[in-house]
């Protein structure tokens, strides 16, 4: 009788991940850091004027949300931060962990 304690070499190598799951983590892990670029910027209008002659009046106010996100995505389509990579990474981890 077999050691119930002792896991078969079939449990014990990694699964691979399918290409389709992958990408979507990968476009999750680009989405999170978007995110997380678009919070840091944030700060950085908050103090701006939106006053003429150089302002975009009441529509910069009002539309300021949409280009910091923007600025985020195409900052992440550009090679990003790194975050996206590390969170892919941890969540290929956690899809190998028994």
């Amino acid at each position: 009788m077999a050691d119930p304690l002792t896991l078969s070499p079939d449990l014990l190598r990694p699964v691979q991940t399918p290409p389709l799951r992958q990408d979507r983590m990968r476009e999750t892990a680009e989405d999170f850091e978007a995110s997380f670029i678009a919070q840091m910027l944030r700060p950085m209008f908050e103090g701006l004027s939106t006053e003429a002659p150089f302002g975009g009046g009441e529509a910069e106010t009002t539309w300021r949300s949409f280009l910091i996100d923007e600025m985020a995505k195409q900052t992440v389509r550009s090679g990003g931060i790194g975050l996206a990579d590390q969170v892919m990474s941890t969540m290929l981890k956690m899809q190998e962990a028994p």
